[in-house]
């Protein structure tokens, strides 16, 4: 883990902002050992939207993607941070974009029942598209395409780590049990 990612996980700004001022850490930076979780993930997940902002004015992707496929926009989802997913949105995150097993920020708002968010992400995911589909139209590059996730995806697709049934999201296990298959 960086200082940076320590900075954001605390949610410590002037210091987040310092660290990026000085250029002393990468905002892209993939923690192996924290399943490829960027600032930036670690930003959304807590509910930090002022954060989002800063990382992604010092250059944070939002479509950098954790081990299993996870944007900014799933670990909001997952936490139920309305405040973040709409800053994202703002930024143009895509804000349907499948992990490694189909789920999108949607569903996991579903799985944990985050309702306000539901709501929101009902719309932002037809206005994410549009938008994607305009800017294609008019030949306005986005950045939504993590290329090493499309490498690591491509690989676990052809030789699978564990059987699909082993190898589940804590969201997938969690729906399992809401609906009472272990």
């Amino acid at each position: 883990m960086t200082e940076l990612h320590e900075a954001v996980a605390l949610g410590d700004y002037d210091l987040v902002d310092e660290i990026l001022r000085t250029g002393r850490c990468d905002p892209n930076h993939k923690d192996v050992d924290w399943h490829d979780r960027t600032p930036l993930h670690w930003a959304a997940a807590k509910g930090q939207s002022e954060l989002v902002k800063l990382l992604v004015d010092h250059g944070a992707q939002h479509c950098l993607r954790s081990d299993v496929g996870w944007t900014p926009a799933h670990f909001a989802a997952e936490s139920g941070k309305l405040g973040v997913l709409r800053t994202l949105h703002s930024l143009h995150a895509a804000m349907d974009a499948a992990d490694l097993f189909g789920d999108t920020p949607k569903r996991l708002q579903e799985i944990y029942g985050h309702q306000d968010c539901s709501r929101f992400l009902e719309t932002a995911e037809v206005e994410s598209r549009n938008y994607r589909r305009t800017a294609a139209m008019k030949g306005i590059p986005l950045d939504q395409r993590d290329e090493d996730w499309e490498l690591k995806k491509e690989e676990l697709e052809k030789n699978p780590p564990c059987s699909q049934e082993n190898y589940t999201s804590s969201a997938q296990k969690k729906n399992r049990k809401k609906r009472g298959k272990q």
